[in-house]
């Protein structure tokens, strides 16, 4: 097997995960193991004229500050390469290669853009450089454009360094991992290396590299991996099982050690931090062939569930699946609630009518309310208060149920208790059921607002209410359990989704006060 080079993409494909700020110090300390490991191939990161960095990310300006940020000293024998997405840099500003800085220049790029990559190509190893095909989702490829591009490869590009299958959306079972082998190998010239890189959305990355392994043919293969597995969504095949494996049954002698230490040391606090690997969402995803990025969009929406979140990315067009377009995600995702309208003027004029006078006391389902229960029956005992239990699974005898989860309603349904319901959960009910037009009591800026206290706010201003007390209202933590009384509905939530909630909804609370309505916490929260 001295024909086999394993590349490792922990800096490249593992910084998706976390924007590629990882840190001088992880940095090194993550090229430190990969080298003593003695894997053939380091990918250093990606470089990107536009969002790149000069020091402490592995998104670098140019490929000159990568020796000057990292690449201080090169092992003996490795190559040294970076990822370049086509577009994202201009190809005449690269250097010539000098042997100190990076050896080579992996492209990624979409079918549309396979034309163009040939001039490209041609360029960078003109310029000394090694150079390796990335066609991105290659499944996309009908047999006659695959065949078409690897005729311009072998006609144009003999020289270049690699030929990769792209599995991007960790679709690829095993019958379109041989089928693909198959095509690619008995069409590319001889001389070139076949690479693979996968995602780990089926679980399939370790299976499907075992099957290149023993797949039948006289060049040599290259296998992408990441320490502990870590890339966007679901990851990648894990450097140190795939190791393991080729020292066991190839007669390799890779040191797995350096990379257990380094995952205790680094990548484990990476991990808790930023999670990757396996997930519903992820393999929906796979499922739909699309990027996981719009299985993680709508999974991270407020409380959707996760069969609603395989019926979105049943939504998205054919021609939208292969590249990440927040605004569309966002336009599907309210067509799919909108869609279920109804005329709820009726139940407005009764809500306004019965909270006519009234003070209202919206309990949200933080976890302050486990300890105020008694205050929140005290207040629920009095004439003058309308008790809102906003999503919640409290045992308390609530006025109304205003819930936006259909596991939360249909429990209130069949405990027959009275109901506010958004028409994107329900269209119908019995006469206990109050239902909301969805489209009337959501807010819009760059996201879709849509949660039961943005529903209760906008429903209280409509109704005329001037006093509201609010419970439960806690805010968010990145600690899941300091989120909800019920664990039931905790969620993960990194540290950029809980500063953007937070800001939202003490913006949201500062609003409705400056309608005139006054607000009083009955529990501590981060929007007073």
């Amino acid at each position: 097997m001295n024909r086999l080079k394993v590349l490792d993409v922990t800096l490249r494909d593992g910084g998706c995960v976390n924007d590629f700020n990882f840190g001088q110090t992880y940095m090194e300390k993550i090229l430190t193991a990969q080298e003593e490991s003695g894997v053939d191939v380091i990918e250093m990161g990606y470089i990107d004229e536009n969002k790149g960095s000069s020091f402490g990310r592995t998104q670098y300006i140019n490929e000159k500050v990568i020796p000057e940020c990292i690449l201080k000293h090169k092992k003996p024998g490795v190559t040294y390469v970076a990822m370049m997405d086509y577009g994202k840099f201009t190809v005449d500003n690269f250097g010539p290669h000098t042997g100190d800085g990076i050896d080579g220049i992996r492209m990624a790029f979409h079918k549309k853009n396979r034309y163009d990559i040939i001039p490209l190509g041609r360029k960078l190893i003109d310029k000394g450089y090694k150079f390796f095909i990335q066609p991105m989702i290659t499944l996309r490829y009908s047999d006659s454009e695959l065949l078409e591009l690897i005729d311009m490869v072998n006609r144009e590009l003999p020289d270049a360094s690699g030929f990769y299958i792209v599995d991007s959306f960790g679709e690829m079972r095993p019958n379109d991992m041989s089928r693909m082998l198959s095509l690619v190998d008995h069409n590319l010239i001889p001389s070139m290396t076949l690479g693979f890189h996968s995602h780990n959305n089926l679980q399939l990355s370790y299976s499907n590299a075992m099957a290149m392994l023993q797949f039948p043919t006289t060049r040599d293969l290259m296998l992408d991996c990441s320490i502990m597995g870590m890339g966007k969504g679901a990851g990648n095949l894990n450097t140190e099982i795939l190791l393991e494996h080729l020292n066991l049954f190839y007669g390799k002698q890779y040191k797995i050690a350096p990379l257990l230490e380094v995952i205790d040391k680094v990548i484990n606090q990476l991990h808790d931090e930023f999670y990757w690997g396996y997930a519903p969402e992820y393999y929906l995803s796979s499922a739909y062939h699309c990027t996981p990025s719009y299985a993680s969009h709508f999974y991270n929406k407020h409380m959707l569930p996760i069969d609603q979140v395989g019926e979105l990315l049943g939504q998205i067009a054919e021609e939208k699946k292969i590249s990440f377009d927040r605004d569309y995600a966002e336009e599907v995702y309210r067509a799919y609630n909108e869609s279920k309208a109804v005329d709820d003027s009726s139940v407005v004029a009764d809500l306004k009518t019965e909270f006519a006078g009234k003070r209202i006391l919206l309990v949200a389902p933080g976890k302050s309310v486990g300890n105020a229960v008694d205050t929140i029956r005290a207040l629920s005992s009095r004439e003058d208060v309308v008790t809102i239990g906003l999503n919640s699974t409290l045992d308390l005898s609530f006025d109304y149920i205003l819930t936006t989860r259909a596991d939360i309603y249909a429990q209130a349904l069949a405990d027959g208790k009275s109901i506010i319901v958004p028409s994107s959960v329900s269209k119908g009910g019995r006469g206990n059921v109050k239902i909301l037009n969805y489209a009337n009591w959501i807010e819009v800026d760059e996201r879709t607002h849509d949660s039961s206290s943005v529903i209760a706010l906008k429903l209280l201003q409509a109704c005329g209410v001037t006093k509201i007390m609010l419970a439960g209202f806690d805010g968010f933590s990145v600690n899941i359990n300091d989120n909800y009384y019920d664990p039931n509905m905790r969620r993960p939530v990194n540290a950029e989704q809980v500063e953007r909630r937070n800001a939202y909804y003490k913006g949201l609370v500062g609003r409705v006060r400056d309608t005139g309505i006054t607000i009083e916490f009955v529990t501590s929260s981060l929007y007073e």
